[in-house]
């Protein structure tokens, strides 16, 4: 966890032992060549971000890592009910609570996907917990969320209406393939069933939930209490075990 600002880009220095300063004076000559904290992780730098393939000297390759999936419940029938500035609002408050709680548990916020996050632990921030961290900021980005619900309930002009808004959470563990993928145009992303398997349990989380998969559980000591429910997932054929946290 890092939960002041890095004053040195994380990613670089683990995998390749360069002390890029991020902030403070001795980080001027590097913007002027447009060197600059990320925007998908502010202690990294766009080193780690733009130049993937030269760094690690491959397009892609296979970490082991934790994938997270966040969805804003009840965006899609309100887009029904308020007008555009209350629904840009929303996003904006439901993209930044996620950003700060990704960053301080160093996972990457890989996409803002409309109404939905995608974030990836491990990676370029190496950490030896990464299903902890991300089990963490999946709980922080709950409690976060959860304390201004009525506050942006009434920012939107619903009061305190019995509307759904909430955050449903899901998070896999394993291999995964990272790095840069397309050609005409590149996406510096992870692919593989994790990710997708990440994706549909956060589909199966309700309002106010974090699912995790057994691997997950496995992985986090006795953080996840809960016994577990079996759950047919959308593209797997068999049924999945997943844990609230």
């Amino acid at each position: 966890m890092t939960p002041e600002p890095a004053t040195i880009c994380l990613g670089c220095w683990q995998n390749l032992h360069l002390p890029i300063p991020l902030r403070g004076p001795l980080s001027t000559p590097f913007r002027l060549v447009g060197i600059k904290p990320s925007r998908m992780n502010p202690n990294t730098c766009t080193i780690c971000e733009m130049a993937f393939s030269r760094v690690m000297k491959a397009r892609a390759i296979t970490i082991d890592a934790t994938i997270m999936f966040a969805d804003l419940r009840g965006y899609t029938v309100l887009t029904q009910s308020i007008d555009q500035p209350a629904l840009t609002s929303l996003l904006d408050v439901f993209y930044d609570e996620c950003a700060t709680a990704i960053w301080r548990y160093d996972g990457l916020l890989n996409k803002t996907i409309g109404d939905a996050v995608f974030a990836i632990f491990n990676f370029p921030v190496k950490q030896a917990d990464h299903p902890v961290q991300a089990v963490l900021a999946a709980r922080e980005i709950q409690k976060r969320f959860s304390s201004r619900r009525e506050e942006l309930l009434h920012a939107i002009g619903l009061g305190d209406e019995d509307v759904e808004i909430g955050v449903g959470i899901g998070i896999d563990s394993g291999e995964t393939n990272f790095g840069e993928f397309g050609q005409a145009h590149r996406d510096l992303t992870a692919v593989g069933t994790v990710v997708n398997r990440a994706a549909r349990v956060q589909s199966a989380a309700q309002s106010g939930e974090i699912m995790v998969t057994a691997t997950v559980r496995d992985r986090t000591g006795d953080m996840i209490v809960d016994g577990g429910s079996d759950h047919l997932l959308k593209g797997f054929r068999d049924p999945v075990t997943l844990f609230r946290a």
